[in-house]
């Protein structure tokens, strides 16, 4: 049986939180499934070595609306391209009238889609729901991001094991995500000063400020960046780090999902959707702050404790 798993949200984190899901799809029918997910989902790089994906195929809706599956040609254009791939079965997590359609002008038969027009959920327990209803099986919430073992111990064997290693989330999608990067650079140092650390920071090109205040600090030295990297060549090195420090961005969702333990610090997003979902994340909020009313519009950054902070690296680095 061909499948097909439609997960049209941006970004990298939600695309891990949605792993379990789709290993459980493809387990369940015995065959490796197809994705149709958008390019800033990185799934391209994220998901080269995992097995249960057969192909990923880009869905190409933009803001602007001038994506070539925007608007009623880009619908046509889309259900066209679905079609010519002869799917026997879709799962679509969203909610949208339009997948549906598609599904059905691409000619797919069977056709299981989230409640139509729902508007606010929990990402990831209205996955969980809809894959276990669907398939009737109990699917656990914790991803798990496939890497092969060479590219893993490519980077372990060069590693200097009298250091911790550790990954620095500094970037976020807003400001107001952020922890300030000066918390950064005191923490790293605090740490440094007890235990032998290397840093890396976790950022895109959009990212350099923040990347370049770090690495022009004391701490520059004990630091490499991945501002120049590939997502897929990150991958072997997160693996290898000891624990993830840092904001609620993709890096913290890829980390988890390599089983690295993780500290989150949740200043402006909803801790119970993505928080608390894997056993590798460790959160941290704003004081004042439960992780029930942490959430968007809490913007605590501001109000994050450093010495707790401080004292959950220890507590998890020994």
């Amino acid at each position: 049986m061909k499948v097909l798993v439609i997960q049209p949200k941006i970004g990298m984190g939600d695309m891990i939180i949605y792993l379990p899901y789709i290993h459980a799809i493809s387990k369940t029918y015995k065959n490796s499934v197809s994705l149709l997910v958008k390019d800033n989902s990185r799934a391209k790089e994220l998901l080269s070595d995992d097995e249960y994906i057969k192909e990923i195929l880009f869905l190409d809706r933009t803001k602007n609306k001038l994506g070539s599956h925007d608007g009623i040609k880009g619908f046509f254009q889309l259900a066209k391209e679905i079609k010519s791939k002869n799917f026997d079965k879709v799962f679509i997590f969203n909610s949208s009238l339009r997948y549906l359609l598609i599904a059905k002008f691409a000619g797919i038969k069977n056709i299981a889609q989230y409640p139509l027009f729902r508007k606010n959920d929990n990402i990831v327990t209205s996955a969980k729901i809809f894959t276990e209803n669907e398939l009737g099986v109990i699917v656990s919430t914790q991803p798990i991001l496939n890497l092969k073992k060479k590219k893993i111990e490519s980077f372990s064997d060069k590693i200097n094991k009298d250091f911790k290693h550790i990954c620095l989330g500094i970037s976020a999608s807003g400001p107001t995500k952020r922890w300030g990067v000066e918390n950064y650079i005191s923490l790293c140092e605090k740490i440094n000063n007890i235990i032998p650390c290397k840093f890396y920071l976790a950022g895109g090109k959009n990212d350099q400020k923040l990347i370049n205040n770090i690495l022009n600090s004391s701490i520059g030295p004990h630091c490499i960046s991945f501002s120049n990297l590939k997502i897929s060549d990150t991958l072997p090195i997160i693996k290898n780090c000891n624990l993830y420090i840092g904001n609620d961005t993709g890096w913290l969702h890829i980390a988890s999902a390599l089983k690295v333990k993780c500290i989150a610090l949740f200043v402006d997003s909803p801790v119970m959707a993505y928080g608390k979902y894997s056993k590798f994340i460790s959160v941290i909020i704003p004081e004042g702050e439960t992780e029930e009313t942490t959430t968007h519009d809490t913007l605590g950054k501001e109000k994050i404790s450093f010495e707790k902070t401080y004292n959950k690296v220890l507590e998890l680095l020994n």
